[in-house]
């Protein structure tokens, strides 16, 4: 061939990719607004997502059957999710072993990291997350960010959360059936409360991860936990003095008000600490001994609900969760127990882990002194 048809070649080939890409569909795109109010344009078809809490993983496995397939890096905060939990994790998902890791939200952004991992979508948190000049970055290299949260907030931004996550993953259908779920369980609850009259509601201290250190106490203020005493029809001790989401409480103030109701959280990550344990990897009886330890420290002993068997222990993991609503009937039951006899959070986690978690929640969620 010479040289002049050769050119004449080339010239045709290129006027016949500049046509195909003038007449091809323009690629699809889909708007969503985020949880911090953003229009954000995303992929009509993503295939990848990275994430920046291990929780998030527990929201995805309730709206795909593969959760792990979505995710193109993840932060590897095992913690969050519990040792039990992630080996679970690994039996049914041996990929997640593999996936790259990015920052979890508890820590600095990683910008480089998230560009490694080339999402479709860059999943972060409310409270954290990376700065506007980050995020401008990631819009350069045609990584949209999207803002969910199941912690903060969770009762305003539980539902738009999981929605958003269905809309990545093409899991709507999933996501909206699990909204409906859980809409109806806390319908339930609203609707009982609302009748209570002011004087009906019984003071409540929730000591956050019970045991943790030798002073008194973590506890949570106004928003985060103490929404969900506040919803069940509970007075939240902590919120009287703390103006913040959590702070800590002095054992003083705790005995003066002498709250009927003593609820502690914990989970595995107190082991070593001596505190309060159970959750996925603890059966009923360790769960109830842990408890009983718990409350035997000086000044808890003291507390009338603790001398009235009102003393009552939850996993962290499930206050902090995609599943939520199970903590709020067992919040619901302990704390008004003649109002809410016939609701049965045993019976609504065997539901959830039948109808929708891809890796069913194991282990002692819950317990009493009684």
């Amino acid at each position: 061939m010479n040289k002049s048809l050769h050119r004449l070649v080339v010239a045709c080939g290129l006027v016949l990719s500049l046509l195909a890409a003038l007449l091809a569909p323009p690629a699809v795109a889909a708007e969503l607004t985020d949880l911090r109010g953003r229009k954000v344009t995303v992929p009509d078809a993503v295939r990848k997502i990275t994430i920046d809490d291990g929780r998030f993983l527990v929201a995805l496995s309730l709206i795909q059957p593969d959760p792990v397939k979505w995710l193109a890096a993840w932060p590897r905060d095992v913690h969050r999710i519990g040792d039990a939990t992630y080996a679970q994790f690994l039996t049914k998902f041996p990929a997640l072993r593999g996936v790259p890791q990015v920052a979890s939200s508890a820590g600095s952004f990683n910008l480089e990291a998230v560009l490694a991992a080339a999402p479709d979508v860059a999943v972060v948190s409310v409270g954290s997350g990376p700065t506007d000049a980050q995020i401008a970055q990631l819009q350069a290299a045609g990584i949209p960010v999207v803002f969910i949260d199941f912690f903060d907030n969770p009762f305003r931004n539980q539902e738009p959360s999981l929605r958003i996550l269905g809309q990545l993953t093409g899991g709507q259908a999933k996501a909206e059936a699990f909204v409906a779920f859980r809409r109806e369980h806390v319908d339930r609850i609203a609707q009982r409360v609302a009748r209570l009259a002011p004087t009906a509601r019984p003071t409540v201290f929730l000591e956050a991860h019970a045991g943790m250190t030798g002073d008194c106490c973590n506890s949570p203020g106004k928003g985060n936990m103490g929404e969900y005493i506040d919803f069940v029809g509970g007075h939240n001790i902590g919120a009287d003095v703390l103006k913040s989401p959590t702070g800590k409480l002095n054992i003083e103030y705790v005995m003066s008000r002498d709250p009927k109701v003593y609820i502690a959280t914990g989970g595995a990550h107190l082991e070593k600490a001596g505190g309060l344990v159970l959750g996925a990897g603890y059966d009923a009886a360790r769960a109830r001994a842990s408890l009983a330890a718990v409350t035997q420290r000086q000044g808890i002993a003291q507390l009338s609900a603790v001398k009235t068997g009102q003393a009552f222990g939850l996993a962290h993991q499930l206050i902090n969760s995609p599943i939520d609503i199970v903590a709020i009937e067992a919040f619901a039951t302990w704390i008004h127990p003649e109002l809410f006899k016939d609701v049965d959070p045993a019976k609504t986690l065997a539901e959830i882990n039948r109808n929708f978690l891809a890796v069913p929640y194991q282990g002692a969620g819950w317990t009493s002194l009684k």
